[in-house]
């Protein structure tokens, strides 16, 4: 359930300046995000229940998670801990007292009748993500960030004419993280998503597993004129994979744009989307703040936080990814680009630094984590740290590229052999494969003197002017060679014999 509409309204008129995306059809989009974001406790937010994914339907449910009589709310300081370490990643203000409130609704699986959530004073209030699109900065700003307990799951597809109700999610700690409207299209908020999801991860308060639900994004959209008032939003829920996402967002401004051409107006409501259609469909009218009949929980005091815990929070706290990758250019003379590829995840970073600082080759060991590396890991489904190479193994081999010992090509064959195991280490693949390069000057010059006079033809149109002509020569001696020759030295000796 969304609390947009609480005391700071992220639908109000966009601050001054900010900017204004492509058009669609002449219509500017307008998108904010809300994502439920499932806390790394073991316990639940306000029970010693487990919070372990698949158990069987209603094992970790206790009586504080349905509310019985007598059983009262504890706050896990674990929770508020995370919500600590959120609030210091995105730059937010970290409230010192701060609410808990109950939210009234009826849901089959919310027996309370009401949800544990905070409404006038979160935890975590304001604050921005920044990210690229297409080499350009971005940054959304954040309206809050507020503790809650998850409500539990109906299960429709293993019933006929009834629905299950499987309670052990209930009570699942979840932060929720609310952005301010300023997301001006799918990319956008697709790539806001993706950095978000890499935050939350990075800083270890998050499994990020989007399948099982531990990361779970609605997205508010709306259309309207440029420089008109606001349109009415719908909200996208439970978006859990980021390319339907994209769909899902790109269809709804589609809609909401041929319903405004038609002469219809927009409905506020809540809607789902499909992914075997593509298509979005309603799910309820979407409710405000008043439907809810918040109040202040009377079995929960409120959530004091000391700045002493603040603060060796943030003394504890890891090197975040934008940091870091800033000091990959800094540091390494990385492209913007690759500096972003290679802090997706905290291992890809260690593993990229292990393998520049044994070869003292940064844009080479860039090159290879990004091209190589991330090509097997990807058609094996394996993460980095499954990889059958070794940094220090790609250093080594790496190495053996920068000094002239082996092509490019030879390179690649000696990490296939790597990966598959044939070898221990780059040098002994080298030897036995005799994958060296050419050393003796001698002996290539004899080869490139051959391949001129066989190729007359050729010879001719270099000296003619003729590039391609070059290029058949290079390759004549290269083959000539078995490629073991140094494509810059043969091409050096062919200018040098064509004067």
């Amino acid at each position: 359930m969304s609390q947009t509409q609480s005391t700071v309204n992220p639908f109000a008129e966009m601050q001054a300046g900010r900017p204004t995306g492509p058009l669609v059809q002449g219509y500017e989009v307008i998108i904010g995000f809300e994502t439920h974001t499932q806390l790394t406790t073991a316990s639940k937010i306000f029970s010693r229940a487990s919070t372990a994914f698949g158990a069987e339907p209603n094992t970790q449910a206790s009586a504080v998670d349905f509310a019985l009589p007598g059983a009262l709310p504890v706050m896990n300081k674990g929770a508020v801990q995370r919500a600590i370490e959120f609030g210091l990643a995105v730059n937010a203000h970290i409230a010192g007292h701060s609410v808990f409130a109950r939210k009234n609704y009826f849901y089959p699986d919310l027996p309370k009748g009401y949800q544990i959530s905070q409404f006038e004073i979160p935890v975590v209030q304001g604050g921005s993500v920044e990210f690229f699109v297409d080499g350009k900065p971005h940054s959304v700003r954040l309206v809050r960030a507020h503790l809650e307990e998850d409500a539990g799951k109906s299960l429709h597809e293993d019933f006929i004419g009834m629905s299950g109700i499987d309670l052990n999610r209930a009570g699942t700690p979840l932060l929720e993280i609310v952005t301010e409207p300023d997301m001006r299209s799918s990319a956008e908020a697709v790539a806001y998503a993706k950095e978000l999801h890499k935050i939350v991860t990075w800083i270890g308060i998050c499994d990020g597993n989007m399948q099982e639900g531990s990361f779970r994004c609605d997205a508010n959209v709306s259309v309207r004129k440029p420089g008109g008032p606001l349109g009415t939003r719908r909200e996208i829920k439970n978006l859990n994979s980021f390319k339907f996402m994209q769909q899902a967002i790109d269809f709804e401004v589609r809609w909401q744009i041929e319903q405004i051409e038609d002469g219809h107006a927009i409905q506020q409501a809540t809607v789902l989307f499909d992914p075997d259609t593509g298509e979005t469909r309603s799910m309820r009218t979407k409710e405000d703040a008043a439907d809810y009949r918040y109040f202040p929980d009377p079995d929960l005091p409120p959530l004091v936080i000391g700045r002493d815990w603040v603060e060796k929070t943030r003394s504890e706290m890891s090197e975040l990814p934008r940091v870091m990758a800033a000091r990959f250019v800094a540091d390494y003379g990385l492209p913007e680009y690759d500096a972003g590829q290679l802090t997706q995840s905290k291992a890809t970073a260690a593993y990229f630094e292990a393998v520049a600082a044994a070869s003292k080759q940064a844009k080479l060991a860039s090159n290879w984590v990004m091209g190589e590396l991330s090509r097997r890991l990807n058609g094996e489904e394996k993460s980095i740290e499954a990889s059958t190479v070794s940094a220090a193994q790609l250093a080594a081999l790496i190495g053996r590229i920068a000094d002239g010992t082996i092509s490019n090509n030879a390179a690649r064959q000696v990490f296939d052999a790597l990966w598959t195991g044939e070898g221990e280490s780059a040098d002994a693949i080298i030897e036995a494969k005799s994958l060296k390069q050419m050393s003796d000057t001698g002996e290539l010059e004899k080869i490139i003197d051959d391949v001129l006079a066989a190729n007359a033809k050729n010879v001719e149109e270099v000296r003619a002017g003729n590039a391609k002509a070059m290029n058949a020569l290079v390759g004549q001696a290269m083959k000539a060679t078995k490629g073991k020759a140094n494509p810059a030295q043969v091409n050096e000796l062919l200018k040098k014999k064509l004067g």
